[in-house]
């Protein structure tokens, strides 16, 4: 039996034509003309990139991400799903499909773990312009042996239009509306006009679109293969920033983001196609997808879903590579660059031009001409023109010389920092990546996350790069940040907030301590709210908000000795009796009111209205970057905390909203990266040298002085302040830390009896703690052990070695950075870029990537002191001092539960006593050789 793909034919919403744009690109000065992308993607030029991808070995692109999804189609469509099951009524959705030869395989393995129904749970839609093209490859699909194989498990139907009609639509509601009129895939016999492929209307079929007024039924012979706005690579590198995509902003979108009306979507962006977008551009296309965060329910054990994005991106190979996938000896390429002319004699002739001018763009009359540009990271097509041509356009005269190139196409090519500037500017977060056997390409699972905190990027010019060498400290530690935190992210840090403490926290673990030396679960919701109220309301001199009293409760939390817990530091007191909390009810009440309050002091401090008041405009911004700060320190505490409760029947629950991590499938890319970096160098010999430590910010100077307009300040903690000068010796380190792995070898061979807090043992066998349950030893095993200081510090010893000094761990950190773009992307998981440790890595030279500890903070054997020129802070006088008492050491860098406005402060200092166990914190061994 075989069928008949339906194709709708989506409503038109460019704002251009092709002929406009060609004018427009025409009339540019010389040197900077342009011709649109779109117009190499007609239907002959898309039989024209067939014969690329398949009689052209050199562009390595297609058989590259063609080999991924041969080998790991069903892992792709296991992780699209979370581990769970299919959705009925959910899309694969490719944009810019093209000949689906690759799809095919996704779409196999879509069909495997689809059960078979009369009316099948999955749809693929095919998104093109080229509407006959689309009738060809989809009907070929459904002849072919696959079509058997995905009857009653996947529908496959194509959308004709381009990308911004193809989002619109979704936007709009249209697939919803789709599914619910009619079926796109008639399971019967075609008759000789289905045969022949006819699209059916729109109106034949639903009306999504209601009263958008969008009309045209006729729309330009484009293809969503290629940008098809201003903000395209087909524009000039000399334009301005583009506009963001012509879809419609939230509120004007009657897309659900109900996953009950409306089931996942998971868009298909193959073939490195966004690498014909510009850089900005790239980032505004793929934000304005639709993409709804995944979620879960917190009362039931079904696995977290949501919308994904499979992205394939070229990496920034060799030069000559490259020219040869783009110009390969057969001419395959150049005859699809050439046709793009017809595109312009057509335009030109549909508007009624001139012979004269029509005929100047005859093929002959131009050569194909292309470069790899080895600083914007992008392969340049362009148009040489053979001879002088002058002709009219619109009543200008037009010149375009003898040897001046018009630019058609670009490529952008991806490294490592790169891959994630796209994914922090576009609001994506990796969830699994694929790289072809050959290295050269990578396939991305993206998903859009709940809250976001991006990790600022600081690419250094060649000069500064040769500055870092003398002086590694200068360039990273320039200020990354604004100088405080902007509205936007403290409402990111409240949703982090919340998920945390009321999506994983249950109702019966509010009145528990997690951990002994801790509070109640409870006090740390009011704790976070209270601190800050407290201190705004002695910035404004203003009462506190009420209820007055919960400052007596929450003002200040407990971390008492661990061998001996009633030595603490001043703290409030709270009830014994859990009748006598405040109830959470309230707490959140309060918590809302004080939100309200801060938002009003950036509009006071924004309307200068504080500085009328006699407040000290720089006061008020060093409280509003502390008790930020202080927030996003509490919650990594707190996580920790509920740590020891996870995997527990009752216990913690995983974070909602993330996808729960597919063990198996990162431990054979851990364990491909592991072997890759074997024939690197594990330890490195450092020193003698000279290391700078903190950074210049005395509070004192907050009475007296006013940031001039556009200055940014670097604020830090106390025991950051001052920059000072510290000598080190000769020594030698290991570039990974302490395994969990090691350091079960030495427990079992030292026969020791106490555990580290981060492994438990489940029905005999040691397992390491994750806020997701307890995973096996064998799946962590080069994960970095986090233990307490004396713990590791007996395991160096036993190697013959020592834990680093602070200065000694900063030297070795400021070495690691200068090998890779290190504040662009360290991979260690900032910012909850993934919610779990990892193995380590020593970095991939050639690609940039550096090194990174697997995402925990590092123990030091200094011990938490005075230091020349410290003194203590004025709004918060015992945030340093109180643990001046010889047991806390001072840690290093940030955890995966760091945000990156903390880790990628270079003077940050944390501290914790040497034998507190629970928090994220690793070492590795120096050694005095």
């Amino acid at each position: 039996m075989s069928s008949t793909p339906q194709i709708i034919q989506l409503p038109n919403t460019l704002s251009s034509t092709p002929l406009r744009e060609v004018l427009d690109g025409l009339s540019k000065p010389t040197g900077q003309r342009t011709l649109p992308t779109i117009l190499l993607y007609d239907e002959c030029g898309l039989r024209l990139y067939d014969d690329i991808t398949t009689k052209a070995p050199e562009y390595y692109l297609f058989a590259a991400e063609e080999q991924i999804l041969c080998d790991d189609a069903p892992e792709i469509i296991r992780l699209m799903h979370g581990g769970g099951p299919v959705r009925n009524g959910e899309i694969l959705l490719e944009l810019g499909a093209g000949a689906l030869r690759k799809t095919s395989h996704l779409l196999r393995a879509a069909a495997e773990i689809s059960p078979r129904e009369l009316t099948p749970a999955v749809t693929y839609l095919a998104l093109d312009l080229e509407k006959r093209e689309l009738d060809r490859t989809l009907s070929l699909m459904s002849s072919s042996d696959l079509g058997p194989q995905l009857e009653g498990r996947v529908r496959i139907g194509g959308l004709c239009g381009t990308y911004d009609d193809g989002i619109a639509y979704v936007r709009h509601g249209g697939l919803s509306d789709m599914q619910q009129a009619s079926p796109l895939l008639r399971a019967s016999i075609p008759s000789e006009n289905d045969k022949k492929g006819n699209a059916v209307e729109i109106s034949q079929i639903l009306e999504p679109m209601g009263s958008s007024g969008f009309k045209d039924t006729n729309p330009p012979i484009l293809s969503p293969l290629s940008p098809t706005r201003s903000d395209s690579a087909g524009t000039s590198p000399s334009d301005e920033h583009p506009s963001s995509p012509s879809t419609l902003t939230d509120d004007q979108s009657t897309y659900s983001t109900d996953y009950e009306e409306t089931p996942p979507i998971h868009f298909l962006f193959l073939g490195s196609s966004i690498g014909n977008f510009t850089r900005p551009g790239a980032s505004d296309f793929l934000r304005s997808l639709p993409l709804r965060p995944w979620i879960s329910t917190s009362e039931s054990s079904e696995t977290p879903f949501g919308d994904t994005l499979l992205l394939g991106l070229d990496h920034d190979n060799r030069p000559e590579l490259i020219e040869r996938a783009y110009n390969d000896p057969a001419g395959h390429t150049r005859k699809f660059i050439m046709n793009g002319l017809a595109g312009v004699r057509r335009a030109f002739e549909e508007a009624g031009m001139s012979k004269e001018v029509i005929s100047a763009f005859e093929e002959d009359q131009w050569d194909y001409q292309e470069a790899y540009n080895t600083v914007e990271k992008r392969h340049e097509g362009r148009y040489l023109s053979l001879s002088r041509k002058s002709i009219t356009l619109e009543g200008q005269t037009v010149v375009i010389e003898a040897g001046e190139a018009v630019h058609i196409e670009y490529s952008y090519k991806y490294s490592e920092a790169a891959a994630q500037s796209l994914f922090n500017d576009s609001n994506l977060k990796p969830l699994h990546r694929w790289t072809s056997a050959n290295g050269l390409y990578s396939l991305w699972l993206l998903h859009r996350p709940s809250f976001s905190f991006p990790i600022t990027l600081n690419i250094p010019t060649v000069e500064q790069k040769a500055e870092i060498q003398m002086e590694p400290f200068s360039i990273r530690a320039k200020p990354q940040f604004s100088t405080i935190p902007t509205l936007e992210e403290w409402e990111e840090m409240w949703k982090l907030w919340d998920t945390v403490t009321l999506g994983m926290i249950p109702p019966g673990m509010m009145m528990q301590k997690p951990i002994d030396l801790r509070h109640k679960c409870l006090f740390y919701l009011g704790h976070i709210p209270t601190f800050l109220d407290i201190h705004l309301s002695r910035l404004l001199q203003e009462p506190n908000t009420e209820p007055d009293h919960f400052k007596y409760i929450f003002e200040r939390g407990i971390d008492p000795h661990v061998d001996d817990p009633t030595q603490c530091h001043p703290h409030s007191e709270v009830p014994e009796a859990d009748d006598e909390w405040p109830s959470l009810e309230s707490i959140l009440s309060f918590r809302d009111r004080v939100r309200i309050r801060l938002k009003s002091v950036y509009g006071k401090l924004d309307s200068g209205e504080l500085s009328t008041k006699g407040i000290f405009e720089k006061k008020a911004m060093r409280v509003l970057w502390m008790t930020y700060e202080h927030e996003a320190f509490h919650v990594e505490t707190l996580l920790y905390m509920l740590l020891q409760k996870a995997g527990d029947s009752d216990g913690t629950r995983p974070p909602p909203g993330v996808p729960i991590p597919d063990w198996l499938a990162l431990s054979r890319r851990w364990s491909r990266r592991l072997q890759e970096e074997k024939q690197l160098d594990s330890r490195v010999v450092l020193g003698p040298a000279d290391v700078w430590l903190g950074h210049d910010d005395s509070e004192e100077r907050d009475m007296d002085a006013t940031l001039p307009e556009g200055v940014q300040h670097e604020f830090g903690w106390d025991n950051e302040h001052p920059k000072r000068k510290v000598h080190v010796g000769k020594f030698t380190v290991e570039r990974r830390p302490v395994t969990n792995g090691e350091y079960y070898n030495f427990w079992t061979g030292q026969n020791l009896k106490t555990m580290p807090a981060s492994w438990v043992k489940r029905d005999a066998n040691v397992m390491v703690c994750t806020l997701f349950g307890p995973v096996s030893l064998s799946v962590a095993a080069d994960w970095p052990l986090m233990a307490s200081y004396e713990e590791l510090d007996s395991f160096a010893r036993a190697k013959g070695g020592r834990i680093p000094t602070e200065a000694e761990l900063r030297l070795f950190m400021d070495d690691q950075n200068s090998r890779g773009i290190v504040n662009g992307y360290n991979n260690a998981g900032w910012g909850y870029q993934r919610w779990w440790p990892e193995p380590s890595s020593l970095g991939t030279p050639e690609r940039n990537e550096a090194p990174h500890n697997g995402g925990v903070w590092e123990w030091t054997s200094t011990v938490m002191d005075h230091h020349e020129g410290y003194k203590s802070s004025v709004l918060y006088p015992g945030y340093s001092s109180d643990f001046f008492d010889g047991i806390h050491h001072v840690v290093l860098g940030g955890s995966f539960a760091t945000i990156p406005r903390l880790a990628q402060r270079r003077s940050l200092r944390n501290f914790y006593q040497r034998n507190y166990p629970y928090a994220w914190i690793g070492a590795r061994i120096a050694y005095d050789k």
